[in-house]
């Protein structure tokens, strides 16, 4: 169990394949359409999907001559929401001890 939680934070630890599930989580989406929302070269995409549908993050689906790609798994949708608005709320300030 341990190893599978590893294996899938490792996945998310680049900011490419964590920028797709980002833009999967609004909505299902093809290579290039994920290539204009993440602002990176077809193939980098096409690399990072791969190792995504690999590690069972993502699965595709074939809509006439295009994949189109979707998260595999909502929870962990759930880890990558909770994650980066942790993270984006930056540094909580420190309450000041009341004085009396």
């Amino acid at each position: 169990m341990l190893d599978h939680a590893a294996a899938t934070f490792a996945l998310l630890a680049s900011s490419t394949r964590l920028h797709i599930m980002w833009v999967l989580a609004e909505s299902d989406s093809d290579v290039s359409s994920l290539g204009a929302r993440v602002g990176r070269a077809l193939p980098t995409i096409s690399q990072h999907l791969t190792q995504l549908k690999m590690g069972g993050l993502v699965h595709a689906r074939r809509e006439g001559r295009r994949h189109v790609y979707s998260i595999r798994d909502p929870r962990v949708l759930t880890i990558v929401k909770l994650m980066i608005g942790q993270l984006s709320e930056g540094p909580r300030p420190e309450t000041a001890p009341a004085q009396h």
